[in-house]
């Protein structure tokens, strides 16, 4: 019964969401499936922090638009996520909400959900907000070097921040929500963990991730097989198999990773 009532609540938000455009459709029947596994196992504790993930990143994408004009040629896909998008950010934290099931007493199940939404909420803040900064960001791998707004692996003072907020948002309510009797210092951990796993989200894009360079209008970027302006992309750099996807994935994982070591440690 709490697996229907799940599959009904996410039924009823992943439309919602395509009809607000911030889902296609192949990424409303992912959010179906992810948002039943959560709300159906988890229950509302596991809910809030997954929609306040969704929310506040979908929100984010279409704010300041003006200000943001002219950077979509950076990012390889827009503000309506695919089924790709809806299982890089969120496909790690379903599956610990499904060892909530098996372990139900165990803090890990709410520990690793929590961190693996804090590293993508933290990217996704740095991502959308960090771009806001009026000074041009530099490459984590070499602090001295300036580069574009919206390159994939620019960090800046402003965009580390934000990601540090979008973390801690995660690790307040993680820690004001926790279903377990578990004393850990969940805040502590939890944002801590975020925050690694954006800044490693940042690292992968400066290294190994696919990047792309459009002839036409000289620009580095994450599209592919086309740009913008509609002209064939050609590889530059990193593994072709790791497209953004794939970084999101890797950046919930670390988070996930950086929390259970943090948990052991303390």
């Amino acid at each position: 019964m709490q697996l229907l009532i799940g599959f009904t609540l996410a039924l009823i938000i992943a439309y919602l969401a395509y009809r607000a455009r911030s889902l296609i459709k192949g990424g409303a029947v992912a959010a179906t499936f992810t948002g039943t596994i959560i709300f159906g196992i988890g229950g509302w504790e596991w809910a809030i922090l997954l929609l306040t993930f969704f929310i506040t990143s979908s929100v984010l994408s279409r704010a300041f638009k003006k200000r943001k004009q002219g950077l979509n040629e950076k990012f390889s896909k827009g503000h309506e996520r695919d089924a790709g998008q809806v299982f890089g950010n969120g496909g790690i934290a379903t599956a610990f909400a499904a060892l909530h099931y098996f372990y139900p007493e165990s803090i890990i199940p709410w520990l690793g959900f929590a961190a693996a939404l804090a590293a993508v909420n933290a990217d996704t803040w740095a991502t959308e907000l960090g771009v806001l900064n009026p000074h041009p960001p530099r490459i984590i791998t070499n602090l001295k070097k300036a580069v574009e707004k919206g390159t994939s692996g620019g960090i800046s003072l402003f965009g580390t921040l934000a990601s540090l907020a979008g973390s801690a948002l995660i690790g307040i309510l993680a820690s004001a929500l926790n279903p377990t009797v578990d004393s850990v210092p969940i805040f502590f951990i939890v944002t801590l963990a975020g925050l690694a796993g954006s800044l490693f989200d940042s690292f992968l894009g400066a290294t190994v991730q696919a990047i792309y360079f459009c002839p036409k209008d000289h620009k580095e970027t994450e599209k592919h097989p086309l740009h913008t302006c509609g002209t064939p992309t050609t590889l530059i750099r990193g593994w072709k198999w790791l497209n953004n996807d794939w970084v999101n994935f890797a950046c919930s994982v670390f988070g996930v990773l950086t929390s259970l070591l943090l948990k052991g440690l303390l």
